[in-house]
């Protein structure tokens, strides 16, 4: 089992000392890593979760570039993707074996007696003429139709709870050491770069309602620190993939944690969306699911003042800067122009978060469609003028915006603030 973190200051001490990062030990901590024996694979997950440990705003002259060591960061995936193939149930990854000896036979000794045996119609022996093409076809249907009995192997080593819950365990912990990786801006450029990294993070987030909370947390956390150097575009690039993950994939895997029950995800999720839309490769696999994004950014700011309503202002504050559509598109969501000002009014712990809810409402001004929305929350507008002069000049430039234009009728009536 992994130690304790009672005894990380003991343990810390003797790793930085006689457990030093040379060419040597770098190679036995990825041999150990490799091997799959647990006492080895122990050893080598509590020496790397010691070494990457930094705290967020620490900073540390004797952080190692863990990432740089050849194989590492491969080893430590290898240790997750072990995990995640046996974390669901077998029949739910596993794909029905193409078997081609005897396929013209009804019962061949060879996985299809249980359709043959159970089927209702009576199925042709090769004896009455039959053809290879009605027999693959009576094949597929097979396939189609679930069996009761399951005769796929389990492997030559049977695991029992203990082991799965030993296997999960290293899980985490590879998933942490990743995590601490990312925290460290020499790692940043490896990793971003590194599609077999991204493509079992990606994974771990799309099956967020079965994976283990702490993994499917550090996943996140890893993709928020990489998020300013993603690029999806490595989705669909000539290197290597291992998982086939694809750029819509990975945004839908990002939207159901947007829309997850944990609410520790939304900030993640929603700051996530916020850094990624900063890179013009990312924005046309992002828009696809704009309607779907302002909608759940929308209901996050309903929340109290948290670090996910934060999260939110400022992906909407950079859609809204970065998106032509958005103002239109935002404008017209219900609850949206209520609850930026909600975010004003309460206000928001962080000022910064106030400021940048009042400019999202002066970018959605600027668009002339949005006009009729936005007088109707004109008086509300004046109160935020004169009652908080930090964000007053913005106010004072919504209005003018609103009321100025002889073109608006309505605003022609009363047109005082522009004056």
């Amino acid at each position: 089992m992994l130690r304790s973190p009672a005894t990380y200051a003991y343990d810390y001490h003797l790793v930085t000392n006689s457990v030093l990062l040379t060419e040597q030990n770098n190679k036995r901590i990825v041999l150990a890593l490799q091997s799959g024996l647990k006492s080895e694979l122990t050893w080598a997950l509590n020496t790397l979760t010691l070494l990457s440990f930094k705290e967020k705003d620490e900073v540390r002259k004797d952080a190692t570039p863990l990432a740089k060591i050849p194989g590492l960061l491969d080893a430590l995936l290898q240790v997750i993707d072990d995990w995640r193939d046996i974390a669901l149930p077998r029949v739910l990854v596993k794909t029905p074996r193409v078997r081609l000896l005897g396929a013209n036979s009804a019962v061949t000794g060879f996985g299809n007696e249980y359709e043959a045996l159970n089927s209702d119609k009576p199925l042709p022996h090769p004896s009455t003429g039959s053809s290879n093409k009605e027999a693959s076809v009576l094949k597929c249907a097979n396939k189609l139709r679930p069996g009761a009995w399951s005769f796929e192997e389990d492997g030559l080593f049977n695991l029992d709870e203990e082991g799965r819950a030993e296997k999960q365990l290293c899980a985490v912990a590879a998933s942490n050491i990743i995590r601490n990786f990312s925290n460290m801006p020499d790692n940043e450029v490896i990793m971003a770069q590194h599609r077999h990294c991204l493509e079992t993070i990606f994974q771990c987030l799309e099956d967020y309602v079965t994976e283990d909370e702490e993994l499917v947390t550090n996943a996140l956390e890893t993709l928020v620190n990489l998020a300013l150097l993603l690029n999806l575009r490595i989705f669909s690039s000539s290197k290597p993939s291992f998982i086939k993950m694809t750029e819509k994939r990975a945004v839908q895997a990002l939207m159901g944690m947007l829309g997850s029950a944990v609410k520790a995800w939304h900030s993640g999720a929603a700051e996530l969306i916020g850094r990624l839309i900063i890179n013009p490769d990312n924005e046309p696999f992002l828009l696809p699911f704009s309607s779907q994004i302002y909608k759940r950014l929308v209901d996050i700011l309903s929340l109290p003042p948290t670090d996910a309503q934060a999260a939110a202002v400022g992906a909407l504050y950079n859609l809204s800067e970065i998106n032509m559509d958005c103002p239109l598109k935002l404008a017209s969501e219900r609850w949206a122009i209520d609850r930026l000002l909600k975010v004003i009014k309460m206000p928001h712990p962080v000022p910064e978060v106030c400021r940048k809810a009042a400019t999202i409402l002066e970018t959605l001004v600027l668009e002339p469609q949005n006009k009729p929305l936005l007088l109707v929350y004109e008086t509300a507008f004046a109160e935020m003028l004169f009652g908080d002069p930090r964000y007053s000049d913005i106010f004072a430039r919504i209005l003018y915006e609103l009321t100025s234009r002889p073109s608006n009728k309505v605003a022609s009536t009363c047109g005082i603030w522009g004056m």
